[in-house]
C-alpha cells in the first residue's frame, strides 16, 4: 500500500462539546480543522490524547473520524488515534478508520495489566491484521502505562508490515537517537514531546505531533522549516520563543489548557469531559501572558 508522505507538523484538534448538553460540537470541530489546515500543518491526526479520546462514546469517537476525514477532505492526510484496552476493539476501530478514509492511524497500547513485549507486539500484529492503513506506533508511557522500547518497535517494522512509523513521547531524546541508529535512519520517527521539538529535529524526526499547533501554528511550523533547512541557530531562536507554552500546556494537561487557549482566542469549544476540570482562573491569567508573550516576540522576529 502507498505510504503518504508523513511528515512535519501534525496537528492535534481537540474535541469541541457544546457547553448545554455536552455533545460533540461538530460545527466547531470543522472549524478548528480548517484552522490548522489554513495555517499549513502537514497532517490533522484526530482522537489522540488532547482530543479527549479516553473520554468519547463508540458512537462519539465514530462521528469524531467522520467528520474529520470527510472536511479535511484529502487536503492533508489524516491520522486517526487508536487507543484500546483490548485487542479487539482496537482491531474494531482500525476498520472505521480505514472505512471512514483515514489515511493511517495511530496506535497507543494501554492495559491495565503490565504487558510482556510479545503481548505488545501481538497487539500490532493482530490489529495489522484488520487494516491495510499504515500504523505509527505510539510509545507514551506516561499516559499509557506501557513503555515500549526502541528494540521492539523497531522489531515491529521489520516484522508487521503495516507498521511504517514510530511516535516517541517517552520525553528521553536518547530512544530517539537509538530508533535512528536501529533503523540506519530508514524507519520515520516523529516527537511527541513538546519540549523535545528542538532536539528531536536535530536527531532526525521526521516530524513533530503537537496540539500546540492549535495555539501557536506559525511558531511550530516556523521551527519545523528552519529545522528542515539546517538553520539550527533560527531553530533555536523560535523553539527558546515557544518553550514557555511547550512547557504549561505539558504540565497542565492538554485538553484542558488548550481549550483554555482557544477560547481566549474567543471560540466556544466548551470544557474538557469530566472528570478533567476546565482551567482554573490563576491558569488562565497565566496562559493569557504568555501568549502574548510568545505572539507579541514572533511578531517582532518576522518584522
Amino acid at each position: 500500500m502507498h505510504l503518504p508522505n508523513f511528515h512535519g507538523i501534525v496537528a492535534y484538534p481537540i474535541t469541541p462539546f457544546h457547553d448545554h448538553d455536552g455533545t460533540v460540537n461538530a460545527a466547531m470541530l470543522t472549524r478548528l480543522i480548517d484552522r490548522l489546515i489554513d495555517s499549513g500543518v502537514h497532517a490533522i491526526a484526530p482522537l489522540g490524547s488532547t482530543g479527549e479520546s479516553a473520554y468519547l462514546s463508540e458512537a462519539e469517537w465514530r462521528h469524531v473520524v467522520e467528520i474529520s476525514v470527510v472536511h479535511v477532505d484529502k487536503r492533508v492526510p489524516v491520522i486517526v488515534g487508536i487507543s484500546e484496552l483490548t485487542t479487539d476493539a482496537a482491531a474494531r476501530r482500525a476498520v472505521f478508520a480505514e472505512q471512514a478514509g483515514a489515511d493511517a492511524i495511530m496506535v497507543l497500547p494501554t492495559s491495565y495489566w503490565k504487558l510482556s513485549e510479545d503481548e505488545v507486539f501481538q497487539h500490532y500484529a493482530s490489529i495489522a491484521e484488520s487494516t491495510r492503513l499504515p500504523i505509527m506506533a505510539y510509545n507514551n508511557p506516561a499516559t499509557s502505562g506501557i513503555d515500549m522500547s526502541p528494540e521492539l518497535m523497531i522489531r515491529m517494522t521489520r516484522e508487521i508490515d503495516n507498521v511504517r512509523m514510530i511516535k516517541e513521547s517517552s520525553g528521553d531524546i536518547q530512544r530517539m537517537h537509538r530508533i535512528r541508529e536501529l533503523s540506519d535512519g530508514q524507519v520515520p520517527f516523529f516527537n511527541g514531546s513538546n519540549p523535545l521539538a528542538l532536539e528531536a529535529f536535530a536527531a532526525g524526526a521526521s516530524g513533530w505531533c503537537t496540539a500546540a499547533a492549535c495555539l501557536i501554528p506559525e511558531q511550530t511550523l516556523s521551527l519545523y522549516a528552519a529545522a528542515k533547512a539546517g538553520d539550527m541557530n533560527l531553530a533555536r531562536q523560535t523553539f527558546y520563543r515557544q518553550l514557555p507554552l511547550l512547557q504549561f500546556i505539558l504540565k497542565g494537561g492538554l485538553p484542558k489548557t488548550v481549550k483554555a487557549g482557544l477560547r481566549l482566542d474567543g471560540l466556544e469549544v466548551g470544557s474538557p469531559r469530566n472528570p478533567v476540570l476546565p482551567l482554573d482562573a490563576a491558569g488562565c491569567d497565566a496562559l493569557a501572558a504568555i501568549l502574548r508573550k510568545v505572539n507579541g516576540e514572533g511578531a517582532a522576529l518576522a518584522a
